[in-house]
């Protein structure tokens, strides 16, 4: 805590500074600079979920990059999807993609998303998203830390 302290004495303010702009997503430039999110769990251990909490929190605040999460896929340009695709999980996955306006973008979030990580070969796993939906850009870690996600959110955004 006195750390904490040290560095608002010393800077003025809690965050870091936004870092360079990172080059946009090909398939992100349809979007106009801000990207309304919709979070699906396909099956994860809540280890993305606590990261993804903490890059839209008040320290890593995804959303002054025009990254904003919403409650339904209809109001969504892009999917977040965790942990690797459970058979119960696919087809309502498959529905949620069907259900965002394109054009839609999917992030493959953590190492389970993106080649099923720990959970490969588990009998309740079909495979990892790319198989259920197709992948735009992929965020990698087990979790990945806060300023990975950020980051791959700005490629989204372009800012």
């Amino acid at each position: 805590m006195l750390g904490l302290w040290r560095k608002i004495r010393r800077t003025g303010r809690v965050a870091e500074p936004a870092p360079q702009r990172p080059d946009p997503e090909p398939a992100a430039a349809s979007l106009g600079g801000s990207v309304q999110i919709r979070h699906v769990d396909a099956g994860s251990c809540n280890g993305c979920e606590i990261e993804i909490s903490s890059a839209f929190g008040p320290v890593y605040d995804a959303e002054r990059y025009g990254a904003r999460l919403v409650a339904s896929p209809r109001h969504a340009d892009a999917l977040l999807v965790t942990g690797p695709v459970t058979r119960n999980m696919a087809q309502p996955l498959k529905r949620t993609y069907d259900a965002v306006p394109g054009p839609k973008l999917v992030v493959a979030v953590g190492d389970c998303a993106r080649n099923c990580g720990v959970f490969a070969g588990a009998y309740g796993v079909v495979g990892p998203v790319s198989d259920v939906v197709p992948v735009d850009l992929e965020i990698a870690g087990c979790p990945p830390r806060p300023e990975a996600i950020v980051e791959g959110l700005r490629k989204l955004t372009g800012r």
